[in-house]
């Protein structure tokens, strides 16, 4: 327990963080997370602060994996911005403790573990739920989290296309507080991951969609906390995503599947790990 702690700026982190080693993390993590063992995770829902005066929130998701040895939280502010303003809606950062001591090892970019971790795991439900054959890809959304999903997405899968109607799998990420995507627009047995809408009050998918389609999660608990595709629809969870990677509940890969996205501390935890076990094998 000494010297101080690592800084890592956004350009240090998306360089040391790769897909091919993350993915596999959270994968594992998420596998545990859904065997709800609280002697070795101990993740609370995401803590939030509104702050309405100037539309925005903080929200704060610590973790603690005992057998990893991670202890970490990430702060991360949501503001709704004016369009064209040059200012990025989300801005977060991560930091790192030594378990035993309680020091802060590192201090990090929260930004590109965010859009690489949501990312990675919207690959793995498509890995899990996606058509057989799937040749026709949508992303809606232009920030940085579509960039991020269009670079994982077509690194790990062949799509032939990129359109709405008739596509295979989809993924929104916005910042809509309505409905972007209705049922009469998805393809039966289509794949859609929605990663955007993170408070009760936003969704982006319609009712009829949420509520004919098989849904999946990251986090039961946080999803009826904070989803309000979930919340506002009325819709059943079927299982974690979790729960299917440890076998207990099939992937209804025959049927319009949504895996429904909000974000955990223990993805931010395993993947600040993986950045910082990286930098320290170069120095």
């Amino acid at each position: 327990m000494s010297g101080s702690p690592v800084l890592l700026n956004k350009h240090e982190v998306e360089r040391l963080l790769s897909y091919d080693d993350l993915i596999p993390r959270l994968e594992s993590v998420m596998a545990k997370f859904s065997k709800r063992d609280s002697s070795e995770i101990i993740q609370p829902v995401r803590s939030v602060v509104p702050i309405q005066q100037h539309s925005g929130f903080l929200g704060v998701m610590p973790a603690y994996l005992a057998a990893e040895g991670i202890l970490c939280t990430k702060m991360v502010t949501f503001y709704q911005r004016a369009e064209g303003s040059s200012l990025p809606s989300t801005q977060a950062t991560v930091l790192l403790f030594h378990p035993e001591h309680g020091n802060v090892t590192a201090i990090m970019d929260g930004e590109a573990i965010t859009a690489k971790r949501t990312a990675a795991v919207s690959a793995i439900s498509a890995k899990l739920f996606k058509p057989a054959l799937s040749e026709v890809l949508c992303i809606l959304g232009s920030g940085q989290q579509a960039r991020s999903h269009y670079d994982v997405f077509t690194k790990l899968f062949k799509f032939k296309e990129e359109a709405v109607i008739g596509a295979d799998v989809i993924v929104t990420a916005t910042g809509a507080s309505q409905p972007i995507l209705f049922a009469e627009w998805v393809k039966p047995g289509a794949h859609i991951a929605a990663v955007g809408a993170c408070r009760p009050d936003w969704r982006e998918l319609d009712d009829v969609l949420m509520r004919e389609a098989v849904v999946y999660v990251d986090s039961r608990e946080g999803a009826t906390a904070e989803s309000g595709d979930i919340i506002l629809s009325g819709a059943e969870v079927f299982a974690e995503l979790g729960e299917v990677l440890n076998g207990c509940f099939p992937a209804q890969r025959e049927k319009t599947t949504v895996f429904k996205s909000l974000g955990m501390g223990i993805q931010d935890a395993v993947s600040a790990k993986l950045v910082l076990e990286k930098w320290n094998s170069e120095h």
